[in-house]
């Protein structure tokens, strides 16, 4: 019953930061993505903040879930892609690489306002254990999300900005990998290569995290 309950508890301070992390992520695309010109994933009512538009059974539920009842230092998931039709962009190769960017960028925001949560908590002396553990969590998955989706491989947002950035020529070639793109990830994280890439984009995320920090912690703590 025990074991029970610490399963409980650890699907709960997960499940929050990774709804919500995951869910400002896609709506951040499709609300760049309108503002730039395509109103694709607004019509199809993916510019909302309803986490359920954006679940996808497997990356959002089973993942995660799996991830946790076999014990997993670190839980993962992704939810459903944003529709974008880079076609209706007023600057098609510009704005396709703000759109993709602006999911990191907003992860990189939800860390930051985890570690304003925390510092709140620390602060107010909550001693609840539970909340803190959450808001560091909460800085940990959006790092996390923040440094994957910078991987420089299709589908992945690093890969759309690449391809955005590339010449015409290079980028169309570049852009057929996004077929095979999600196959080649999971056998890069499966074999540990992607450790290479994360380490030190989540270092340097969580370097701007504490910058914005560092006035609150001084002044507070």
């Amino acid at each position: 019953m025990l074991e029970m309950d610490n399963i409980l508890e650890t699907a709960i301070v997960w499940a929050i930061p990774l709804l919500f992390a995951i869910t400002l992520h896609e709506a951040s695309h499709a609300f760049v993505a309108k503002y730039l010109g395509d109103s694709t994933a607004y019509v199809q009512g993916r510019m909302t903040l309803n986490p359920i538009k954006h679940i996808d059974p497997f990356g959002t539920i089973i993942i995660p879930v799996a991830l946790i009842m076999l014990g997993s230092p670190f839980i993962f998931g992704y939810a459903k892609p944003v529709p974008v039709n880079f076609g209706q962009l007023r600057h098609p190769r510009r704005d396709s690489a703000l759109v993709a960017l602006a999911g990191p960028v907003s992860n990189l925001i939800m860390a930051v306002l985890w570690g304003i949560l925390k510092i709140i908590l620390l602060a107010t002396h909550v001693q609840s254990g539970i909340f803190l553990q959450m808001a560091e969590i909460g800085i940990i998955v959006n790092l996390v999300l923040f440094a994957f989706n910078l991987f420089p491989l299709p589908p992945l947002d690093g890969g759309r900005i690449m391809t955005s950035l590339l010449p015409v020529n290079l980028a169309y070639k570049f852009a057929q990998v996004e077929r095979y793109g999600f196959f080649i990830v999971l056998g890069l994280v499966y074999l540990g290569l992607t450790t290479y890439w994360m380490r030190p984009v989540m270092a340097l995320g969580r370097w701007v995290v504490n910058l914005f920090l560092y006035p609150l912690i001084h002044l507070f703590i």
